[in-house]
């Protein structure tokens, strides 16, 4: 792009002025390393309108479902492998490399450089680790104390990574850790996920090396605007309904296309597989957590039917955000050798995808990384205070699917779950999900077997101590019990009712009579208590006949 390299100069100098180290990710390579629009280009792409003829005047396209990357060779998308190596384009890629490094190795804000982003599970590994090799020799050779850092291809396991490159100074593998396109799911989920990573990153700092987490953010969910592409989102996504705020003004300047947005008009084309836009001048971002009610906080169980934007008084996300950042702050420092937080600052509104809104927010911590908060932060965690059980008020079809599925992963037969049902259904279901989730955790695995088990804690006594790692007490909203409810509308109906007739006694000479003259309440008026109280509202003349009918 044109005046980039300018620009890049300015970033750098401001860097050194404040003191920041800069990793240089190369985020583009030519025909595209992952498909991503994010990588330059879209790859894999096609005009669906023709196809479509209600309504009329409808544009459409659709990407995912056919994405494609020709950086390190032809794609075949119906054999899903590549059929050569395109050596130009890795020449291309490893002479950008060495402009690179000749023109920021004196740079003194300058730590390394990443040579590509994001290369894609399909990238042949055995080209991609070749053109790591070529990369690294040329980076050492003129920039011989920068750190050389290499994308896992999304394949984050010593199968793939153990021993590359052992013993060569300045190598690091970088992994992007997120949580926005996991199924929506309960806190606890997100917590335990968070701290798990710590296994697994431990796991390949014995097996390869150092290990940085390139990318991470605090979404939890799929909402933020265009974060799939422009106008497009993977089929299905988002996952939940998305929380809209007024769009902001673009800060390229009013004179862009379609700018500033309307807002009178609903979402406009060209549509893409999901959905992702402005519509009627607001724009989609993450969703509020809710704060849970009593009894409740622990197992999460009140997402499933939370609004995208939490009412007045029950708004959590803070409490949840903090919670998750210390928690993935301590996984990714405390086992790692760092982190990059995804993004420094966005158009909209969106902490969960902001550093500067996510620090004003409080969400991350200022300061020392040894900070106690940080380093106790997975503590209930670690020490495996969660079982993963069955849902029971999913389908017993549901729980049926979830369990086979957990079986087959394990190579276990699965015939017998058919036969079940009811309670022993259920039970066996607490069984297998438990044990698959306690072994997979440190991958990734989550409690959730599509809707059939959720995380609860286990059955523990609670110190003082309890809340010193958890947010636990000051989000829960304590239920008034419907005992007390009634018991209230009782006493306001009573209190309402004798104000009502005292005032009724007093300001109204002829409902006053009726009740004196009345059969029914004559028990009542002829008290002492009554008379007493209004003896001296009587009408002059009737004072000796209180109770007596006049009729």
């Amino acid at each position: 792009t044109d005046g980039a390299l300018d620009y890049l100069d300015t970033l750098l100098d401001w860097a050194h002025a404040y003191g920041l180290s800069v990793l240089l990710d190369v985020h583009t390579q030519k025909d595209s390393q992952n498909g991503f629009d994010n990588s330059g280009q879209t790859q894999g792409f096609q005009w669906t309108s023709r196809i479509s003829n209600y309504p009329r005047g409808l544009t459409t396209f659709q990407h995912w479902p056919i994405r494609a990357a020709h950086w390190i060779g032809d794609f075949d998308s119906e054999a899903v492998n590549y059929t050569n190596i395109n050596h130009d384009n890795i020449a291309h890629s490893l002479r950008a490399i060495d402009h690179l490094v000749d023109r920021y190795s004196g740079h003194p804000a300058v730590l390394g450089v990443e040579p590509v982003n994001e290369p894609w599970e399909l990238t042949p590994i055995e080209a991609l680790k070749t053109f790591y090799w070529d990369a690294y020799l040329i980076v050492k050779k003129k920039a011989p104390y920068w750190k050389f850092i290499m994308h896992d291809s999304f394949r984050f396991t010593p199968e793939t990574w153990g021993g590359f490159m052992k013993g060569c100074p300045d190598r690091a593998l970088d992994t992007h850790i997120y949580q926005a396109w996991m199924d929506p799911s309960s806190r606890l989920t997100f917590y335990n996920n968070a701290c798990a990573q710590k296994q697994q990153i431990a796991l390949m700092e014995r097996e390869f090396g150092p290990v940085i987490v390139g990318e991470w953010s605090l979404a939890t969910d799929n909402c933020a605007m265009w974060l799939n592409g422009f106008n497009d989102n993977l089929p299905g996504f988002p996952r939940s309904p998305c929380k809209y705020i007024p769009c902001s003004l673009p800060y390229m300047g009013s004179d862009q296309p379609g700018t500033p947005v309307d807002p009178g008009a609903a979402l406009q084309g060209p549509y893409g597989t999901g959905i992702s836009g402005p519509s009627f001048g607001l724009c989609p971002v993450d969703r509020d957590w809710m704060t849970e009610r009593y009894n409740s906080a622990e197992s999460g169980s009140n997402w499933m039917s939370s609004p995208p934007e939490a009412p007045r008084g029950r708004d959590g996300t803070d409490e949840v955000m903090s919670l998750l950042a210390l928690k993935k702050i301590s996984a990714f420092s405390g086992i790692g050798h760092g982190f990059y937080f995804w993004n420094f600052r966005t158009d909209l509104y969106n902490p969960q995808w902001s550093y500067l809104l996510a620090l004003e927010r409080g969400w991350i911590p200022k300061g020392d990384l040894n900070d106690e908060r940080i380093m106790n932060s997975c503590h209930r965690e670690d020490v495996g205070a969660f079982v993963c059980e069955a849902n029971r008020e999913a389908p017993e079809e549901t729980v049926k699917n979830g369990i086979s599925y957990a079986l087959g992963e394990e190579k276990k037969d699965s015939a017998y779950v058919d036969k079940l049902e009811g309670e022993p259904l259920y039970s066996e279901g607490d069984a297998v999900f438990d044990e698959f989730w306690k072994s997979h955790r440190a991958t990734g695995a989550t409690c959730d077997f599509g809707g059939a088990a959720l995380l609860k804690e286990e059955n523990v006594t609670h110190t003082d101590e309890y809340y010193s790692d958890d947010y636990y007490n000051a989000v829960e909203v304590k239920e008034f019990a419907t005992w007390k409810i009634v018991l209230l509308v009782v006493i306001g109906t009573l209190v309402g009712s004798l104000t009502g007739f005292a005032l009724a006694m007093k300001l109204s000479p002829k409902f006053s009579r009726r009740v004196r003259s009345s059969t029914i309440l004559r028990p009542v008026t002829r008290s002492t208590v009554f008379r007493q109280s209004f003896g001296n509202m009587l009408e002059p003349g009737l004072q000796g006949y209180a109770g007596i009918s006049m009729d």
